[in-house]
């Protein structure tokens, strides 16, 4: 079972942060991503829609063999996690929130905390709720930003576009006198070194997709799941082609890339 691919997805090119850094992780994992470009962003998309979306993705990678599934999008983790470990119990599932959660309840402490992300991650309180229930005396002051994922989507990275909508996000008085900023959506890694910019180091940014794929490595290792033969591919789906994906794809692992369109709603 070690050989078989690990699973990820997400609405679009952010979740290729969490493959991007488990490949360099685990060089010799196989893994089949899942873009539902089609339906992005999930941000923007009700609780309901957001499980459905994500089940049938899950179903789909479980299909092709997958040993383990990654939920690499927040909203998604946040709206659906449960809903499809309800309906897949014999392979693991690990989502973008929990790992990012354990992590700031071991090396936080006594910090002031802001979080941004999509309003369905935002919405539905998911971080506040977890951290406070590990870390009791951690002030959480989260904040909307539903125009980061489009705006990073369309490649308005170190553009004067992402500084401006950036300005304005971080300036919100919910934002001020944090010490720590968690990156509450899979997309965001992205624009990480324009955050950084903006709060002239006065502010850590932590990276998420880091601090994930550290947690999936460790998890995969316990259940013996890494595989050691060194016989990877990785094979890259979208649920509608767009150009962006594929040369966000190529940037971030430049060989062996196979992108195939498969709407598995039809």
């Amino acid at each position: 079972m070690e050989n078989q691919p690990i699973g990820i997805f997400d609405s679009g090119i952010g979740g290729l942060t969490i493959a991007y850094a488990l490949k360099n992780k685990l060089p010799n994992e196989s893994f089949i991503y899942f873009g539902d470009t089609k339906h992005l962003p999930y941000g923007e998309k009700s609780h309901e829609a957001i499980k459905n979306y994500s089940l049938q993705i899950a179903l789909f990678l479980k299909s092709k063999k997958c040993k383990a599934i990654v939920i690499a999008c927040n909203s998604a983790s946040a709206s659906a996690y449960s809903f499809i470990k309800d309906h897949i119990k014999d392979i693991p599932i690990y989502n973008a929130i929990d790992p990012l959660v354990n992590f700031i309840s071991c090396n936080y402490k006594g910090k002031k905390l802001g979080i941004i992300g999509t309003k369905a991650t935002i919405n539905s309180n998911i971080y506040e709720d977890k951290i406070n229930k590990q870390s009791k005396g951690l002030k959480v002051f989260s904040l909307e930003t539903p125009l980061l994922a489009p705006m990073i989507e369309e490649g308005f990275i170190n553009h004067e576009i992402s500084a401006t909508i950036l300005k304005k996000y971080l300036n919100n008085k919910k934002l001020q006198n944090i010490d720590t900023l968690i990156l509450g959506c899979t997309h965001y890694p992205l624009i990480k070194k324009e955050i950084e910019k903006f709060y002239k180091g006065n502010v850590k940014v932590l990276d998420s997709a880091e601090i994930i794929s550290d947690f999936i490595t460790l998890e995969l290792q316990k259940s013996n799941l890494i595989n050691t033969n060194g016989e990877r591919k990785y094979h890259f789906v979208v649920s509608n082609y767009t150009r962006s994906f594929e040369k966000s794809a190529f940037y971030f692992f430049k060989e062996n890339i196979k992108l195939e369109e498969i709407d598995i709603w039809k």
